[in-house]
């Protein structure tokens, strides 16, 4: 292997994941299948990897932004036909082989310096869920990030980040994993985590999916803020109080009260991208 001399870089992120009980723990949450195709994101030295292609998976494709690393992984895996690996930014290149089935679940440790982005990319967003969303994704996240992602109404971590997620994929976690089990160690705790995104036919409808992405970016934009004060301008304050009331919330909620169930219910019968009751609701009111 062509991996020595080689020092972790800060600017890619790079921190090691080398405790051989997390790592099988990593495999284990992603329950593999025979047959199935995975996506491994930043291999590093291969660790996981060399697990992966323990499994009964049927293809691992790594993508790999380090060129210095790229030779080390290809000289370490590449007789195994199983093994493909793509030399390139994740963030700009197609996540599927040049040839051959697109990969079905995502195992990773993925770099923190990219955690949004990388997310949107592998689950979508709310109001552009992906045309295929993969079966599973088990990622190693900063703990903070995985906090968020799968927070309770109430909580301190309760973001718009964590509505979004919840009306995306079903999430939860595995467990933590701290700064000891790298190399170097990061300054901040780590969490496995694991999503398992909605189908096609169970995601929202596009035009309340749009609706309450756009409430979410204007209530949680001043999260400190009462509904009555966000929305203020969307409808005279009778019509606002009725739509809540409709939403079964009060406007003296603030925004990281709301359940991802009554940020559906308040989108259904409030348009923020009309600054008018929806639709739906109209033709209820005028069936002529």
């Amino acid at each position: 292997m062509t991996f020595s001399g080689h020092r972790a870089r800060k600017r890619f992120g790079q921190h090691w994941l080398t405790d051989a009980a997390v790592l099988d723990r990593i495999v284990a949450a992603a329950a593999i299948e025979p047959g199935e195709h995975l996506l491994e994101v930043g291999p590093g030295r291969g660790a996981l990897t060399e697990r992966l292609l323990a499994s009964p998976a049927a293809s691992v494709l790594a993508i790999e932004l380090d060129r210095d690393l790229v030779a080390g992984l290809r000289q370490r895996f590449g007789a195994d036909p199983r093994f493909q690996l793509l030399e390139g930014d994740v963030l700009a290149l197609p996540l599927q082989p040049p040839a051959g089935p697109a990969p079905e679940k995502v195992v990773a440790n993925i770099p923190y310096n990219i955690t949004g982005p990388l997310l949107e990319r592998l689950v979508g967003r709310l109001d552009r869920p992906l045309e295929r969303p993969y079966r599973a994704l088990v990622l190693l996240v900063q703990q903070e990030v995985g906090e968020r992602i799968r927070a309770r109404p109430g909580s301190s971590a309760y973001s718009a980040l964590s509505v979004r997620m919840q009306l995306l994929a079903r999430c939860s976690t595995v467990c933590p994993v701290p700064p000891r089990c790298f190399s170097p160690p990061p300054k901040v705790n780590s969490e496995l985590i694991r999503l398992d995104p909605l189908t096609p036919d169970q995601r929202l409808e596009p035009a309340l999916a749009r609706r309450t992405d756009a409430l979410l970016r204007r209530c949680f934009a001043a999260r400190r803020k009462m509904l009555r004060n966000t929305l203020a301008g969307l409808l005279p304050e009778v019509e606002l109080q009725q739509a809540a009331e409709a939403a079964g919330i009060t406007l003296n909620q603030r925004p990281q009260e709301l359940a991802p169930e009554r940020w559906l219910a308040l989108a259904a019968v409030l348009d923020p991208l009309q600054g008018s009751p929806s639709r739906g609701n109209r033709d209820r009111d005028n069936p002529g």
